[in-house]
């Protein structure tokens, strides 16, 4: 059994311990120690990372009370790099198993205070690689979440003691507390004073306000309940630049103060529907007069243009049916490039001669008997002569 000394002193960043065991596994060599600071999976956090001896420590996993160091080199010399009973020096990532005890410490002041006013439990956590998610069974709104993290950031800000027990059964039978799971053996209790008591294996930090500020950034609704995404400490202040950064660029594109940019961004929304507005008019009048150009005795109205994107494409295509002709088509694109077609007809049944046109010209598209859209990759010339003669058959049929 591996002695834990992260459970002694979570704020242990070095120490010397004694190989029992380094054996290869699936191409990694993993080292067992008789004793370590580096906390292994579990919980919801994944593993601390750091160096053995200057070799990288990439993974630590837990197994019947075993804890195996796995290490990033893999394992191609045949030499093993520890041997049975040599001693060796741990070193953690530091930086961030402080953070990890930021976010997890602080998940326990959110979810004690959630369960202290709504009753829910925490059913779900967990501290990935960008932020924490908590999932709650049961529903809050977002102004009852601006609530628990303000009075949250109060327990910041109180630096109160985080305790670690380890009662007998018979002090745990009194005393009240969370888990999510059942725990046969030895409970661990942490304790946050006024706000939380629940069963945990990770480590913490010694004092509320080490955690900095917590910061709710997002609930959701997730399987019956919510899902809270937070922030603690150092990601907290990470998230706070990035978009702090992200304000002043804004700022500076729009010409506004910082605590002004909503207003100027509805301001430019506005301006930017307005316009989109005046463009569809000016549009449609466009497409008027380029449905107006057409000839009368013309029957199978063939149009190629770049003028138009693809709603003002189906107005032109309609407004040239209403003079009661065989069909229209209405391409958009260059020869080489390709081009975007739709097509109509209040006799023929498209689709089949959009099946007919696509196997031609390599398209490809659809739609219902009197309409059908989509892409071809056939040249101008070509595509106008083979729906004229398209035409000509069936004026020759209707004709018959």
């Amino acid at each position: 059994m591996t002695e834990k000394l992260f459970y002694s002193d979570s704020h242990l960043r070095e120490f010397t311990a004694e190989v029992l065991s380094c054996e290869k596994r699936d191409g990694r060599y993993h080292v067992e120690l008789n004793r370590t600071a580096f906390f292994p999976e579990g919980g919801g956090q994944y593993a601390d990372t750091g160096f053995l001896d200057g070799i990288k420590v990439c993974d630590v996993q837990e197994q019947d009370g075993r804890i195996f160091h796995i290490l990033a080199e893999d394992c191609e010399n045949p030499v093993r790099p520890f041997a049975p009973g040599q001693q060796v020096k741990g070193q953690i990532n530091w930086e961030e198993r402080f953070m990890k005890m930021q976010q997890h410490t602080g998940e326990h002041i959110v979810s004690g205070l959630i369960h202290a006013r709504f009753g829910y439990n925490n059913v779900g956590f967990h501290l990935g690689s960008e932020d924490c998610t908590m999932d709650f069974n049961g529903g809050i709104t977002k102004e009852e979440l601006k609530e628990i993290e303000r009075e949250a950031n109060r327990a910041v800000w109180k630096n109160l003691p985080v305790k670690v027990l380890y009662p007998s059964e018979e002090e745990l039978a009194s005393i009240e507390y969370r888990s999510k799971i059942e725990i046969e053996g030895q409970v661990r209790i942490v304790e946050i004073p006024g706000y939380d008591v629940c069963a945990c294996c990770a480590p913490h930090v010694n004092f509320t306000g080490e955690i900095g500020v917590i910061k709710l950034t997002g609930v959701q609704r997730y399987k019956g309940g919510v899902r809270v995404t937070m922030l603690c400490g150092v990601r907290a202040l990470l998230d706070f630049e990035k978009k702090q950064a992200q304000a002043q660029a804004v700022s500076a594109m729009l010409c506004a103060k910082e605590n002004e940019i909503a207003e100027a961004v509805e301001h430019l929304r506005k301006e930017c529907a307005d316009l989109k507005l005046e463009i569809n008019e000016k549009e449609n009048r466009l497409v008027s007069c380029r449905a107006d150009m057409v000839s009368a005795k013309e029957q199978a109205v063939c149009i190629f243009t770049d003028e138009f994107g693809a709603e003002s494409m189906r107005r032109l295509m309609n407004r040239i049916l209403e003079k009661n002709r065989i069909l229209c088509a209405v391409f958009s694109g260059r020869d080489g490039e390709g081009y975007r077609y739709v097509m109509g007809s209040k006799v023929m049944d498209m689709r089949a001669l959009a099946k007919d046109m696509n196997s031609a010209f390599g398209g490809r598209g659809g739609g219902k008997p009197e309409m059908v859209q989509g892409t071809i990759n056939g040249t101008e010339n070509e595509m106008r002569e083979w729906i004229r003669k398209k035409a000509e058959e069936e004026n020759h049929e209707s004709n018959a």
